[in-house]
C-alpha cells in the first residue's frame, strides 16, 4: 500500500512538473511567435512595405491614349495593363473568384486561420494545397518580385505575405482589395497583366460585359496561366472552368440551370493581341509618346518625388483630340486609293528595273540605314561579309494590302520589294481650334515605321503657291488684279510652266490653274524675304530660303506644317498651334499637364478671307475640280483647296479646306528617285486628292459629326475689295493706292 501511495504521489508531482513545462513551452512559442511575427513586421528578414507603399501600390500600368469620346485608341506599355474600378467587374468575376479562391473571404481580416491548419496538416500528408487568401495573394502580386522556390525562403515569404495582408484588411475595405487583385493578376501570355487587359485579350469584351463561363474560365487560369491557356492546352481550360462553375454553384452564387448552362456553351475565344502598333491612330501615338517626353522635359515636369514619368510605367491618361471615327474614315479612305494607286505603279515597274542608273545608290543606301545591318555591323561583321549575308535567302514576312506573306527571299530584295511601295501621310484638322481629327502617318505601321505627317519634310511643290499670293494680297492687291502669264527671267533664274487662262491672267486665275510664270512674277513683284517670312508666321518650321523659287515650292515642309499654315486661312487669318494633346492625367485622376496651343495672326482677316475664296476657285474649275466627279467623293458643299506636284512627279499634294476642317494629303515613295514616269498618274489631283475626297465624303455623310455643309463665312468686318472679277473695275495705280480707294470708286 505504501509503495502504491508513493507511486500515485510521485505521478502527481509528474503531472505538476510536466504541465509547467507544458505552459512554459508553450508560453515561449507564444513569445517566439510573437517575436518572430515583430522580426517578420520590422523587416528583419527582408523589407516589407511602407505605409505609404501600402498606400500607393507600385505596379506597371499602361497609359492609355483616349479619342474625344474617351475610347480607347491604344496604349503605352511596359506591361499591357489597365486598372478598373470595381464598378466595371462582372458580378460573375467576384463570384468566381471568391467561391475558387477564398470562401471566406468576407469572414477574415487578412489570414483564415482554420484554412491555414487545414492546409498544412493536408501538406504534411503529401497532399499539398494552396492556403493562401485573396488579400495574401494580393501581398505578393504587390510587394513581391516572383512566388520563391526555395522552401525555407518560400516559408519566410509566406509569414510576410500574412503581416501584410493584414495591413492591407486594415487600410482597404474588401471591395478595394478585389479590385485590386483583379488588377494585378498576370494572365501569362501575351504580355497581359489585369481583368482589363484579359478580357479584351481573350474576348475582345470588357470586364463588365463577362458572362458566367468567361468569368469562369479567366479565374480557373490563374491556377496556372500556362497550364490552363485556352489557346495552348484548351482542353485543360475548359476542364478548370467546369470546376470553377462547379465552386460557383456550390458557393450558390449560379443555379443548377446556369451551371449547366454555361458548362453547355464551348470556349469562344475573341483573340485580340496586343502590341505597340494594334489600335487605331499607331503613327500619331509613336510621335505623341516623344512629344510628350519632350514637353514633360521642357516644363520639368515630374512625380512628387522629383523622379521623371514614365508612360509606359505610370498608367498615365492621355486625352487627345483624334476623333475615333474620323480616324476610321480617314485609314480607310487612304487604304481604298493606294491599293489601286499602288497597282497601276507596280504595272509601270513591271518590265523596268527602278535600280539602274542613279538608282542603284538606293539598294546600298537602305541596307545601310536597316536594323538588320546595324546588328552586324555591331558584331563586328565586315562590309563584304555583311553584303554577303545580304544575298543570302532567310524567311521573311512581307506587307501586301491584303495582309501579311511569309516567304524565304534576300533581306537585299525585301529592301527593294519594299522602296517599290508608295508612302502616304494623311492629317486633318479644325481650323479654329488647332485640334488634330486624324492622323495616318503611313500604309503599314508594322512595316514602314517612319512617320510621314509629322517626322517627314517633303519637297511641297505648288502648295506653296498660296502663301506668295497671300503675301500679294495682304500687301494690298486685288484678287482679280492682272499680271503677265509668260516665260520671263528673274536674274538667273527663268521657272519652267505651261500658259492656261491667257496672258496676262488674274491672280485668282493664276492660283486656279496654279500657273508658274505668273506665280514667278508675283513674288518678284512682292519680294522673295516677304513671302519667306509670312510662310514662316504660319507656321513652317523648315528652312524657307529667301529664293524666288520659294513662290513654286522649292522647298521642304511636313505635311503637319503645311495643314497648319492653311487652316489660318480658313480661320480668318490666325495661325494656331496644331494640338495633339488636350490633357494628361495621372492615375488616380490628377491633371498633370494641360496644353496651352500658340496663336499668332499671320494676316488680316480680309486676306485671308480672299485667299479662302481663290483656293475655292482651284476646286470649283481649277486643278482640283474632280473632287466634284463621283469617282472622287463627288462632293457638293463649300470646298476649297490646292494641288502640289514636284519635279519629276517624286511627290503629290492635296491640301482642303472647308469651314470646319483643313485636310493634308501627300503621296510618293521612300526615294524621291522612285516615282511616278508620268504626270496624270503622278500629280497631285491624281495621287493625293483622290483620298481628300474619299475621306470627306464619308465625313460628311456621318450626321453624327456635326460638321454642316456650310459656306465658309465672311471675315468679322466685311470686304472693302472687289472678289468677283466679273465686276471688278480695273485699276492703274499701285496696289497700294488700290487697297485705299472706297467701295465708291471700286465700283461695288
Amino acid at each position: 500500500m505504501k509503495r502504491e501511495s508513493k507511486q500515485n504521489k510521485l505521478t502527481e508531482e509528474d503531472v505538476k512538473r510536466y504541465t509547467r513545462n507544458f505552459w512554459k513551452i508553450l508560453a515561449g512559442i507564444v513569445v517566439f511567435g510573437a517575436v518572430f511575427i515583430l522580426s517578420v513586421r520590422l523587416g528583419v528578414f527582408g523589407k516589407l512595405p511602407s505605409f505609404e507603399e501600402l498606400e500607393n501600390p507600385k505596379s506597371n500600368l499602361a497609359s492609355e491614349i483616349l479619342a474625344d469620346d474617351l475610347r480607347v485608341l491604344g496604349t503605352y506599355y511596359k506591361h499591357n495593363r489597365s486598372n478598373v474600378k470595381y464598378s466595371e467587374l462582372s458580378p460573375y468575376l467576384i463570384q468566381a473568384l471568391i467561391a475558387t479562391e477564398d470562401k471566406r473571404f468576407y469572414d477574415h481580416s487578412g489570414i483564415d486561420y482554420s484554412r491555414t491548419i487545414t492546409t498544412v496538416f493536408h501538406t504534411l500528408l503529401g497532399n499539398k494545397q494552396g492556403g493562401s487568401t485573396i488579400t495574401q495573394q494580393l501581398a505578393l502580386n504587390l510587394f513581391s518580385e516572383r512566388r520563391e522556390r526555395n522552401t525555407i525562403k518560400r516559408i519566410m515569404q509566406k509569414f510576410q505575405e500574412w503581416v501584410t495582408a493584414v495591413r492591407l484588411e486594415r487600410s482597404y475595405t474588401k471591395e478595394e482589395i478585389i479590385t485590386m487583385y483583379f488588377n494585378t493578376v498576370d494572365f501569362g501570355a501575351y504580355n497581359t497583366y489585369g481583368i482589363k487587359s484579359a478580357a479584351r485579350t481573350y474576348f475582345n469584351t470588357t470586364p463588365d460585359k463577362l458572362k458566367p463561363e468567361e468569368a469562369a474560365l479567366l479565374v480557373g487560369m490563374l491556377k496556372g496561366p500556362s497550364a490552363y491557356s485556352p489557346v495552348r492546352f484548351p482542353e485543360n481550360a475548359l476542364a478548370r472552368r467546369n470546376t470553377v462553375l462547379n465552386n460557383m454553384a456550390n458557393q450558390h452564387f449560379l443555379s443548377k440551370e446556369e451551371v449547366q448552362k454555361a458548362k453547355d456553351e464551348p470556349i469562344k475565344l475573341q483573340l485580340r493581341i496586343s502590341n505597340y502598333g494594334e489600335g487605331l491612330a499607331p503613327y500619331f501615338r509613336a510621335v505623341l509618346k516623344e512629344e510628350i517626353k519632350k514637353e514633360f522635359q521642357r516644363l520639368s515636369i515630374t512625380k512628387a518625388d522629383g523622379t521623371p514619368w514614365d508612360l509606359d510605367r505610370d498608367g498615365l491618361k492621355i486625352y487627345t483630340p483624334i476623333n475615333y471615327v474620323m480616324q476610321q474614315y480617314a485609314e480607310a479612305a487612304q487604304k481604298e486609293w493606294m491599293m489601286k494607286l499602288q497597282r497601276d505603279f507596280d504595272r509601270q515597274y513591271r518590265n523596268a528595273d527602278p535600280f539602274k542608273g542613279a538608282n542603284a545608290k538606293l539598294l546600298i543606301a537602305g541596307m545601310r540605314r536597316s536594323d538588320r545591318y546595324r546588328v552586324l555591323k555591331e558584331a563586328g561583321m565586315s562590309e563584304e561579309d555583311i553584303k554577303a549575308h545580304f544575298n543570302k535567302k532567310v524567311p521573311m514576312t512581307l506587307f501586301t494590302y491584303r495582309g501579311n506573306v511569309d516567304t524565304v527571299m534576300t533581306p537585299m530584295d525585301s529592301i527593294r520589294y519594299n522602296k517599290l511601295f508608295l508612302r502616304n501621310a494623311v492629317m486633318s484638322m479644325e481650323p479654329k481650334t488647332g485640334h488634330i481629327k486624324a492622323w495616318v502617318g503611313g500604309i503599314s505601321f508594322e512595316h514602314f515605321k517612319f512617320d510621314h505627317v509629322k517626322l517627314a519634310q517633303r519637297q511641297v511643290g505648288s502648295t506653296a503657291k498660296p502663301f506668295t499670293y497671300a503675301t500679294a494680297i495682304d500687301n494690298g492687291y486685288s484678287p482679280c488684279f492682272t499680271v503677265p502669264n509668260h516665260m520671263r527671267t528673274y536674274g538667273n533664274w527663268t521657272p519652267r510652266g505651261t500658259v492656261q487662262g491667257g496672258d496676262p491672267i488674274t491672280l485668282k486665275n493664276a492660283l486656279k490653274y496654279s500657273q508658274n510664270f505668273a506665280t514667278a512674277y508675283v513674288i518678284n513683284e512682292v519680294g522673295a524675304s516677304n513671302v519667306a517670312a509670312l510662310t514662316k508666321k504660319m507656321g513652317i518650321t523648315s528652312n524657307v530660303p529667301n529664293y524666288p523659287s520659294i513662290s513654286l515650292g522649292a522647298y521642304e515642309a511636313s505635311v503637319y506644317d503645311m495643314v497648319g499654315a492653311y487652316a489660318a486661312f480658313v480661320n480668318h487669318g490666325t495661325w494656331i498651334e496644331p494640338t495633339m494633346i488636350l490633357r494628361i492625367e495621372d492615375k488616380n485622376g490628377t491633371p498633370i499637364y494641360e496644353k496651352a496651343p500658340k496663336v499668332v495672326k499671320a494676316i488680316n482677316s480680309e486676306t485671308a478671307y480672299i485667299m479662302v475664296d481663290m483656293l475655292k476657285g482651284v476646286v470649283d474649275g481649277g486643278t482640283g475640280s474632280r473632287l466634284r466627279r463621283a469617282e472622287y467623293g463627288g462632293l457638293t458643299n463649300p470646298i476649297g483647296g490646292k494641288t502640289g506636284t514636284t519635279n519629276d512627279n517624286s511627290d503629290a499634294w492635296f491640301i482642303g479646306i472647308t469651314p470646319d476642317l483643313v485636310t493634308g494629303i501627300w503621296t510618293g515613295a521612300e526615294d524621291r528617285g522612285i516615282r511616278f514616269y508620268s504626270m496624270a498618274s503622278g500629280q497631285g489631283a491624281s495621287a493625293a486628292l483622290p483620298i481628300f475626297g474619299l475621306y470627306m465624303k464619308k465625313v460628311y455623310d456621318d450626321k453624327t459629326l456635326h460638321y454642316t455643309k456650310d459656306d465658309f463665312p465672311l471675315p468679322p468686318g466685311g470686304l472693302t475689295r472687289e472678289i468677283d472679277c466679273s465686276r471688278y473695275v480695273p485699276f492703274y495705280g499701285t496696289p497700294s493706292e488700290e487697297a485705299e480707294l472706297d467701295d465708291d470708286r471700286l465700283g461695288f
